[in-house]
């Protein structure tokens, strides 16, 4: 009786000695490691994939406890382990769902083709893929703009923290949303498309927010009197989109024919070609009442505006010997 009880007592302690051993020793991962756990992995599965990962000692230790301690479900989501944690702070970070969020920081005047850069650049999805969602999830803006073929100019920029259990459908419905909060702050109504894609234009061409109501008012001049747009902007985003924009633009590239082209087509483009802040779809709702039908850089970050052709030229005269004392 006394060899059981002793023998009995020998393994009690050594299970406590293992379950010490797979919960209390803290394990150093190998630098950062993520690791995924996606909706409806069960508890085993969980605790399996933290093994593996290297982030707890024993997946069969981690499920003792985990039935023995009778928390709220584990959460899903990515978890970031970068410091030696031991089991039971592991578990306890899974209980409050302390998910890793990457950050994406969309500026102004970031094209559909420059956020998928981010997003990609985030690690959360592929840039074709986040492409592909914009092209195809135009029902969540169709209602505010039904001449809408994408999203381009309704992916709001601002910063953003996202997961990897969110589809690319769920980030994009995030960013349009953020535009529609923001249309609304604005009091934006009525032909929308227009002051979308006219302020994407104004995003484009000037950083100034002081110069955006006095470029928004260029652009509606030219517009009143049926003149085309003459926006270089409007000629790198045509050729973006048909995938040959070498990283400049040229004197042939003036006749590229695309409806985007607006020196080769008179009126606003088939819509945005970048995504606007709030400051240039205000200018654009509330334009400067100016004369002046040109503009062009004085070659500060800055720009010269014109209310006839002679007075352009001598503007442009002006650049071109700005940039070559610059030189």
């Amino acid at each position: 009786m006394r060899k059981l009880l002793a023998l009995a007592g020998l393994v009690v302690l050594a299970f406590a000695a293992w379950l010490a051993w797979g919960l209390l020793l803290p394990l150093q991962p190998q630098g950062q490691k993520f690791v995924l756990l996606r909706p409806g992995y069960s508890t085993r599965h969980i605790a399996e994939e933290l093994e593996s990962a290297g982030v707890i000692r024993s997946a069969r230790a981690f499920l003792v406890w985990h039935y023995v301690a009778r928390p709220r479900s584990l959460k899903a989501g990515e978890y970031l382990f970068d410091r030696p944690l031991d089991a039971l702070a592991v578990h306890r970070r899974l209980v409050r769902g302390d998910i890793y969020f990457h950050t994406v920081i969309i500026p102004e005047g970031f094209s559909m083709f420059d956020v998928a850069q981010a997003v990609e650049a985030a690690g959360l999805v592929p840039a074709q893929e986040f492409l592909q969602a914009v092209r195809s999830d135009v029902g969540l803006i169709s209602d505010l703009d039904p001449q809408a073929h994408s999203l381009e100019g309704y992916l709001f920029p601002d910063t953003y923290q996202f997961t990897r259990t969110q589809s690319v459908q769920d980030m994009v419905a995030v960013m349009a949303h953020r535009f529609r909060r923001q249309a609304e702050a604005l009091g934006l109504k009525g032909n929308l498309h227009q002051v979308v894609t006219l302020a994407s234009i104004v995003e484009k061409e000037t950083g100034a927010p002081e110069e955006r109501p006095v470029v928004a008012s260029v652009y509606y001049n030219r517009l009143q009197r049926h003149m085309a747009l003459d926006a270089d902007p409007s000629i790198i985003y045509a050729e973006r989109l048909a995938g040959r924009y070498q990283g400049a633009l040229h004197h042939e590239d003036m006749q590229f024919d695309s409806p985007y082209n607006t020196y080769r087509y008179a009126g606003l483009p088939p819509g945005p070609i970048a995504n606007p802040g709030a400051a240039s779809l205000q200018a654009c709702l509330h334009p400067a009442a100016t004369p002046y039908l040109y503009f062009v850089s004085d070659g500060n970050g800055r720009h010269r505006f014109a209310s006839t052709l002679d007075e352009h030229n001598r503007n442009v005269a002006m650049y071109r010997r700005a940039v070559t004392a610059n030189r």
